[in-house]
């Protein structure tokens, strides 16, 4: 029987293939983590006046630096803090434009990138007026940007900020924030035409100004500023806007309705909601939340919102305003809902369609 179990085991023996000398022994692979499948918000420590620009697969965002332009590009915006960041322009020494740059916004015109910021000659704020740049490669990381200058009406030329976009009905509008005269420290919101991404075609157009208690917090000055165009799934135009003064903690949302027909040119044509649309929350380190953006999760299927706001009571307009982000939603009448400022920390999904 010994004998037995013993051709047993060296039959098993010799089945099994030697390890040669100096072979490399079996290494599993490295261990991945499970893809986290949310996401925390400020996506970022600082930066006020957020802009998100979709293109592609790509996300485009900047904020205010106050001496020069930088770009965030990602495929996933809850992750922004991994992005890449280039510089792709930087203030002049003088000039126009050599003074407090802000809410810079990257949109893609007529197959070229543009950017459109704020900018003065001195620090005196009276000086600020809205400029320009143009680059046509197909990456705006790349490529020369080229300073196309002021962009203004000539007949009022005033303080001027916060220039942003609308594409309707195969036209093309600027609207910002500024002043009704050299002598006027109110902010109203003005519309024109545009010719091409740089010119005006057309007057300016008052479409808001301050008129209720909510947009006339901190005031003097009164402020209605940073525009912003979010269109609906059925083609409604709705304006958001910020009211009252950065410097105070009531910083909010308001909300403009384009009628349905109606031309942008046309004051009467803008409805604003009675109400703010996006207050502060103290509960959730959420104090003067506004100069917002929208866009789209990476599938389309959910709409997002992208705002500022300052993490404690009276920190003003200051670099402790960060940018966040959260999913909202649409009444059964059509209209947005923004809900409430997320508290900070609290995790949530991240956009639908994301991957790392």
């Amino acid at each position: 029987m010994k004998q037995v179990f013993s051709i047993f085991f060296a039959t098993i023996l010799l089945s099994v293939p030697a390890c040669k000398k100096g072979s490399n022994p079996y290494v599993p692979p490295p261990y991945v983590a499970p893809r986290d499948s949310t996401f925390t918000n400020p996506l970022l420590s600082s930066g006020a006046d957020p802009w998100v620009y979709q293109k592609d697969s790509f996300y485009y965002y900047t904020n205010t630096l106050g001496d020069k332009i930088q770009l965030w590009r990602t495929k996933s915006m809850s992750q922004l803090g991994k992005a890449t960041v280039t510089t792709i322009w930087t203030k002049p020494g003088t000039g126009a434009n050599s003074q407090n740059v802000w809410a810079p916004e990257l949109w893609f015109l007529d197959s070229k990138w543009y950017a459109y910021y704020t900018a003065g000659s001195s620090t005196d704020l009276s000086s600020q007026r809205m400029f320009v740049l143009e680059n046509s490669s197909a990456d705006p990381l790349t490529g020369t940007w080229v300073d196309k200058g002021k962009i203004a009406d000539p007949a009022a030329d005033y303080f001027a900020i916060d220039a942003t976009v609308l594409e309707h009905n195969n036209k093309r509008y600027l609207l910002w924030s500024g002043h009704t005269s050299a002598s006027d420290d109110n902010q109203h919101l003005y519309i024109a035409q545009l010719s091409n991404p740089w010119t005006l075609s057309t007057s300016r157009t008052m479409i808001s100004s301050p008129q209720y208690a909510w947009e006339r917090l901190g005031a003097p000055p009164a402020v209605n500023e940073g525009p912003e165009i979010l269109k609906s799934s059925t083609g409604r135009v709705f304006l958001t806007y910020s009211a009252s003064g950065c410097w105070t903690d009531d910083y909010s949302l308001g909300l403009l309705t384009l009628r349905d027909g109606g031309d942008p040119l046309v004051a009467a044509d803008w409805i604003k909601t009675p109400q703010p649309v996006f207050t502060k929350s103290t509960t959730s380190q959420a104090y003067g939340p506004g100069h917002n953006g929208f866009f789209k999760s990476p599938d389309r299927t959910e709409d997002w919102i992208i705002y500022h706001a300052n993490p404690q009571s009276g920190q003003g307009c200051n670099p402790s305003r960060n940018p966040r982000i959260q999913k909202f939603t649409w009444r059964t009448d059509g209209t947005p809902d923004f809900g409430q400022p997320v508290p900070i920390g609290t995790k949530l999904l991240r956009p639908s369609g994301e991957k790392d």
